[in-house]
């Protein structure tokens, strides 16, 4: 069955850097898009980006400015988000998620169609 399983939350101070992997199993990773979302506690969740199959990037959530970074390493199988410069407001739960498409359009973009169980991210002094 699918599995998305994420990894490299944690608590940093702001300016700092995470990266967060998604490790994936029981689908053919190289052949569908992925992304990434995150959600603070009472609000819905919120896009971060995605990515294509073959490497295109969609569009950064507004909230990114440049800071964040996401990429794939199809041998394997596993979905990154380098977030670089990170600030309080950057705290969440973060997901990966599996779109059963090779890409990702940005009207779309919340039609995933499976989550991982999310890893946290908190920024704080």
């Amino acid at each position: 069955q699918v599995q998305l399983v994420e990894s490299g939350g944690g608590s940093v101070r702001p300016g700092g850097s995470l990266r967060l992997s998604c490790a994936t199993s029981g689908f053919t990773f190289s052949t569908y898009a992925m992304s990434w979302y995150r959600q603070v506690p009472g609000k819905g969740l919120e896009w971060v980006s995605g990515i294509n199959v073959g490497g295109e990037t969609t569009p950064y959530g507004d909230f990114v400015e440049g800071r964040f970074i996401i990429s794939r390493d199809d041998a394997r199988k596993t979905l990154y988000l380098q977030m670089n410069n990170l600030k309080p407001e950057d705290t969440a739960m973060y997901y990966c998620a599996l779109h059963l498409s090779s890409t990702i359009t940005w009207e779309l973009r919340y039609g995933f169609d499976y989550r991982g169980q999310g890893t946290q991210v908190t920024v704080s002094s």
